[in-house]
């Protein structure tokens, strides 16, 4: 097991004698830095392993297939299920970290893990609030965070019954707010299975019960939620350690197409301080009433009449923060490293007054290389990180960075670059 030795009086007795501290991981002999193991093989994973190469870290990868966005940059990789704990066992052998780019690995299976005294982080009494929608709602409500009112529905039926729920409890919306004058509640009713969702999918917005029957043909169950009539979606994240020291990035604005995460602009533009700094403390807080080790993404939503409701959580390094790479002190996916293996955390202050991150998605036009050129010509300043995917029309298969003083010369860049590499834009 990788054990963190804090440092102390011995630690520095030790250094005036000129000793170095024996390190107490798996490996004996040269090998003296930790291997950290990630479970997923997508472009999570191979950014967070480009953030462990400058601290010597090393790297095994549970990928799908080798063709996977961090096999092709990862040394060590096996190739496996992760849903089968032989597989994971036997993989786990000579990590002293477990980690993941995603959170469907079966609780059970890192229960095991731990069990056989393989450290998981985050564990799975935090990682289970990521996975299981109606847990995460569950234990919200129980520390007292924000969330839009929600429960299980069973059937079609029970979605009616909420959506009567909602309209009996609604409110009226101000016509200066863009209201006017309607009540809030009832249908339209937001349903998400409770597992297994991502970028828009998984969930479902219905207007009648009619609409409520396609959720409930998965088998699994559905959590209910009111739409919630905001402004503007948000994110607050925080990266946390085993002991306790926690950072927090500026509030983000995330703005969404199709289901799906288009741009992140950072701080979010307009945002008042203290409305930014309840965010931050939310975040916290949940990440520390959770258990969390590792980043943690807060989506929130920000309500026409000044609150601040969580949405989603995920454990992991998350699309709201890809912005960290080129326009914070330590990227998200640095302090990700650095927390699961219970290193001092870096600072995660921004380098520029603005920093705007817009994901590059798969059009019409394969060869995004040729595209280079006018780019980063047009833009030196430009940051370009690609997947290494193969080009799907809607497929996130990079994202571009550009940070400056200007906030509208910084979003024209970004949205640019993005454009003409997806083709959207020619010239």
């Amino acid at each position: 097991m990788f054990l963190r030795t804090q440092q102390g009086t011995a630690g520095c007795s030790a250094r005036r004698r000129g000793n170095r501290p024996p390190w107490r991981g798996r490996y004996p002999g040269g090998v003296t830095f930790p291997v950290v193991g990630m479970v997923g093989g997508g472009q999570l994973a191979r950014m967070t392993h480009e953030a462990g190469i400058p601290l010597g870290i090393r790297f095994k990868l549970l990928s799908d297939t080798p063709q996977d966005s961090a096999a092709q940059v990862v040394g060590d990789v096996v190739v496996g299920d992760y849903r089968d704990l032989d597989t994971l066992r036997a993989f786990a052998r000579g990590c002293d970290v477990i980690t993941f780019d995603h959170e469907h690995v079966p609780t059970e299976h890192l229960r095991a893990l731990e069990a056989d005294g393989i450290p998981v982080r985050p564990g799975p009494d935090a990682l289970v609030h990521a996975q299981d929608k109606g847990v995460m709602r569950a234990k919200l409500d129980a520390i007292g965070v924000p969330c839009p009112r929600h429960r299980i529905v069973a059937d079609p039926a029970d979605v009616a019954a909420f959506a009567a729920e909602l309209e009996r409890g609604g409110h009226e919306v101000p016509s200066g707010e863009g209201g006017g004058g309607r009540r809030t509640g009832g249908f339209p009713v937001v349903l998400k299975t409770v597992r297994g969702g991502y970028d828009g999918k998984g969930v479902w917005v219905v207007d009648s019960v009619e609409e409520a029957a396609e959720p409930f043909k998965a088998g699994v169950p559905v959590l209910a939620e009111e739409k919630v009539d905001f402004v503007r979606e948000l994110a607050a994240n925080v990266v946390r350690s085993p002991h306790g020291q926690a950072v927090a990035y500026p509030v983000v604005e995330s703005r969404q197409v199709n289901g799906v995460c288009d741009t992140v602009i950072a701080p979010a533009p307009g945002l008042e301080e203290d409305l930014a700094l309840r965010a931050e403390e939310m975040a916290l807080n949940i990440a520390k009433e959770l258990g969390v080790v590792g980043h943690l993404a807060v989506e929130l939503f920000q309500t026409r009449d000044g609150r601040i409701l969580v949405n989603e959580l995920a454990m992991r390094p998350h699309n709201s923060g890809h912005w960290s790479m080129d326009g914070a002190i330590t990227s998200q996916f640095a302090n990700h490293v650095r927390a699961v293996l219970d290193l001092p955390l870096g600072d995660p202050r921004p380098r520029a007054p603005w920093t705007v991150m817009v994901n590059v998605l798969g059009g019409d036009y394969p060869d995004m290389y040729s595209a280079y050129l006018h780019c980063m010509a047009r833009d030196p300043q430009l940051k370009i990180h690609m997947y290494g995917k193969d080009v799907k029309p809607g497929r996130k298969v990079g994202h571009v960075n550009t940070y400056g003083d200007d906030l509208d010369d910084v979003l024209e860049r970004a949205r640019h670059a993005a454009g003409y590499l997806r083709g959207t834009i020619t010239e």
